[in-house]
């Protein structure tokens, strides 16, 4: 990968796994994501991934305009790269996950790089009351779920989003990702610094094991050389050891309530910015040094923070 002198800590504020009932801390409404997001920058995030949810109940929304009501807000209040998921929520069609994205023209959006089983109903089960009635339908409905990238789709996210300046955390979450991400490349829709986003730990992925880190950083450098920079999360109580494995050989790091309610075995989070803080915290005393977003916008070669639509 490429030579890394300081870590990227990206912060994954709300999502859409995790549902209202499952943590009285997950921001919901514009001014929490706001919040947490000013938080988590000021804890040491260089770069704030972003979902939108309906300030009412919680559930993904992926309409610009609902991200309208809180990007310009964490824009003028941080410097932070601001990342746009096209995610979005679980069983969205491609149109309304690129929505957001190619409205809002950002530095940097998500870009998952294939098709793959998302399977977190399991969830449903840990639960007997549940705050909203579209929770428990939305977690156990993915138990059938694929979650649909095929080549044409990321060939058209591709291009659309590229056409406005933006770059990508490609997210492979499996090893054929990786290839798929190649395959792109060679055909030069995408062009290096590749941000390569590898994810551990969700049921249909690949499993949550440091073995599995080893192999699927071994294959990137196979495949990309010094031409990307690896970046790690681990879901749930994977993610701060992940992390860590992740910065200390070399790679960057992601946190944030999206990816792990947890701060602690058994303990909840109170906040994005305390998982920032934590992690933050260990790589200072491993010796590694936090990239600022300006020195992160250099590592991933950007088009800065004002080339916005927002």
């Amino acid at each position: 990968m490429k030579k890394r002198d300081k870590v990227i800590i990206t912060c994954a504020i709300t999502g859409s796994i995790h549902t209202p009932s499952m943590s009285p801390y997950l921001p919901i409404t514009p001014d929490q994501i706001t919040a947490e997001a000013l938080a988590a920058a000021e804890a040491g995030a260089a770069m704030i991934h972003l979902h939108a949810r309906h300030p009412e109940d919680g559930r993904p929304d992926q309409s610009p305009e609902r991200f309208r009501e809180f990007m310009p807000q964490i824009k003028a209040g941080t410097d932070a790269i601001l990342n746009v998921t096209t995610g979005a929520g679980l069983g969205m069609s491609l149109e309304q996950r690129l929505a957001a994205a190619l409205s809002l023209a950002p530095e940097v959006a998500s870009m998952n790089m294939g098709s793959f089983n998302f399977n977190i109903s399991g969830a449903a089960g840990k639960r007997t009351e549940f705050l909203h009635d579209w929770e428990k339908p939305y977690l156990e409905g993915t138990k059938d779920l694929i979650l649909s990238n095929t080549f044409a789709q990321i060939e058209h996210g591709m291009m659309a989003m590229g056409a406005n300046g933006t770059r990508f955390e490609f997210e492979c979450y499996d090893v054929a990702h990786l290839y798929n991400l190649a395959h792109f490349a060679d055909r030069k829709l995408v062009e290096p610094p590749f941000f390569v986003q590898c994810i551990f730990g969700i049921l249909g992925g690949i499993g949550p094991d440091p073995e599995n880190f080893m192999h699927m950083r071994s294959v990137a450098e196979r495949l990309f050389g010094d031409e990307y920079h690896l970046s790690v999360l681990g879901a749930g109580r994977h993610q701060m050891p992940f992390a860590t494995l992740s910065a200390v050989t070399g790679g960057n790091v992601r946190v944030g309530l999206e990816d792990s309610l947890l701060i602690g075995r058994g303990q909840q989070a109170v906040s994005n910015a305390e998982q920032v803080a934590k992690i933050r915290r260990i790589l200072e005393e491993l010796g590694l040094d936090i990239a600022s977003p300006t020195e992160a916008r250099a590592m991933l070669g950007t088009k800065g923070g004002y080339d916005v639509g927002f």
